[in-house]
């Protein structure tokens, strides 16, 4: 039986994750890609580092999988969207690529948004400009790096990179595609978009179908990865999109959440529809479109909370041999037993109302303890992802939702997003489920699967259906958790321009 391989690059990781026709997984290897942060809200990362912990981590999962290199039969790449990645005219990296955390330029998107720019934008390519749209970023750099900007040879996104690392070929994909430059109705390049931004002339890739065969295995990528010279790769996808279709999620009607760094909120619609609370952006089919609603603020805040103050008591677990979420978890779950005034937005991040939005924790009281803040967190995460899908749900009227990430295999996560949303939930038994998304295409291109969405779905671990009175409850909370967001937008500039003083 052939075997497909899917990588999956995160913000932190980098996943090679080998499958055989069935989605079963066979095999997956994990390396962590160091981030640098050089300058208040710059996050960027070594892109030849990217390549090798992405070639080292192909090479033991093939080592592990124990089958031969030939067996795999097709090779798709999904990574983080948005951000950006350089080459110059020669094809070399032009400095350190920028992860889509990355908000230096936040204050030009929001300039774009008083100016008419942003309208501008959002009828041609169905999105509004944001912190870390390549547009914007492209901007940023032609204002304060001219000489970096005026050296651009290629203009790509973080899975694009790799493909152009396996393969040697540059081009992207139809959903990366989407991220700034394309007509949101005929789905393509158009040249008058990067003047919008003022960045005519700027060199776009060649967009390619995500299941489209793009190239072959090089020699030196097989040297470095172990996969046999010649193995097809294919163009892969955006990982949002990824996410959606490997979870069982991609499809009207539905919405496809992922509760991980960003809280992304997707719904498919067979006709393009613009709003500013979306991104309208291509579907892995001409005449497909994926409306997603998104914020860097979702489960990271969880995972801060328990790195930052929880790291003693993570280690005594850890060093005894047990689980730190078997302690922690009754925690919660005693919380949300009893009343609470605490309420959290998990804006640590960046926010949908910009990347001056800041965290914060509102109505603690001295009788409170972890359990009511870890609470608080995870109510405000599942808030979040609340207001993205009622966004989608004024535009699509989706009627049910597929949840995957990590903190979506903790069942009173799960409970609490059906409550929160007051939509049957439906979680996906495929962990990898971007990396699945990848392998789908992958399979597509070489005929293993007639397309992405006739592949093997993975199967629901469970339905989770909202309880009246609960999302009654949690409807009250999430009405101050709005007007609170309210409240605090006049303060954020101000909290914000405290880091410039010393």
């Amino acid at each position: 039986m052939a075997l497909i391989l899917g990588i999956d690059n995160g913000l932190t990781v980098t996943k090679a994750v080998i499958f055989d026709q069935s989605g079963r997984v066979l095999a997956t290897a994990r390396r962590r890609v160091a981030q640098s942060m050089p300058h208040p809200r710059h996050v960027e990362r070594d892109m030849a580092d990217l390549w090798r912990q992405t070639a080292a981590a192909i090479a033991e999962a093939l080592a592990a999988c124990n089958r031969h290199a030939s067996d795999i039969a097709a090779v798709a790449a999904t990574a983080h969207g948005d951000g950006l990645y350089l080459l110059d005219r020669s094809g070399a990296p032009l400095g350190p690529g920028i992860l889509s955390l990355d908000s230096r330029a936040g204050a030009l998107a929001d300039r774009w948004q008083t100016d008419g720019t942003a309208g501008r934008a959002l009828a041609r390519t169905g999105q509004m400009p944001h912190a870390s749209a390549p547009s914007a970023i492209l901007g940023w750099l032609r204002d304060h790096d001219p000489a970096r900007f005026a050296a651009i040879g290629h203009v790509l996104a973080c899975k694009d990179w790799l493909t152009f690392c396996l393969t040697g070929r540059i081009g992207t994909d139809l959903t990366e595609a989407s991220t700034a430059f394309t007509d949101v109705a005929t789905q393509g390049h158009a040249p008058d978009i990067p003047a919008i931004f003022g960045l005519a002339g700027l060199p776009l890739p060649d967009i390619a179908l995500p299941d489209q065969v793009v190239g072959h295995v090089t020699d030196a990528a097989a040297a470095l990865t172990g996969l046999a010279l010649g193995t097809p790769v294919v163009a892969g996808l955006h990982d949002v999109t990824a996410s959606a279709l490997g979870s069982g999620g991609y499809d009207a009607g539905t919405v496809a959440i992922v509760a991980g760094t960003y809280s992304i909120n997707e719904t498919v619609t067979r006709s393009p529809r613009s709003d500013p609370r979306w991104f309208c952006r291509n579907g892995i089919r001409l005449g497909e479109w994926n409306a997603m609603s998104i914020s860097p603020a979702s489960a990271t805040n969880y995972d801060w909370f328990l790195d930052t103050l929880c790291a003693t008591d993570r280690a005594a677990a850890e060093a005894g041999g047990g689980a730190f979420a078997a302690r922690i978890i009754p925690e919660i779950e005693a919380a949300m037993a009893r009343p609470s005034t605490a309420i959290f937005h998990p804006y640590l991040f960046g926010a949908p109302q910009g990347p001056q939005a800041s965290a914060a924790f509102f109505g603690l009281r001295g009788w409170q303890d972890r359990g009511t803040l870890l609470r608080a967190v995870i109510e405000g995460i599942a808030f979040n992802h609340r207001q993205h899908v009622d966004a989608l749900r004024d535009g699509f009227a989706p009627t049910r939702a597929r949840l995957t990430g990590g903190l979506s295999r903790a069942p009173i996560v799960a409970q609490l997003f059906a409550d929160v949303l007051d939509m049957p939930v439906t979680t996906s038994a495929m962990d990898e489920a971007a990396a699945w998304g990848a392998a789908l295409c992958a399979g597509a291109g070489v005929g293993i699967f007639a397309a992405p969405t006739q592949g093997p779905e993975p199967s629901a671990t469970r339905t989770w259906y909202p309880d009246p009175d609960r999302s009654a409850a949690l409807a009250t909370r999430f009405g101050v958790y709005t007007d609170l967001s309210a409240a605090m937008a006049p303060l954020w500039p101000r909290i914000d321009a405290l880091q410039e003083r010393p």
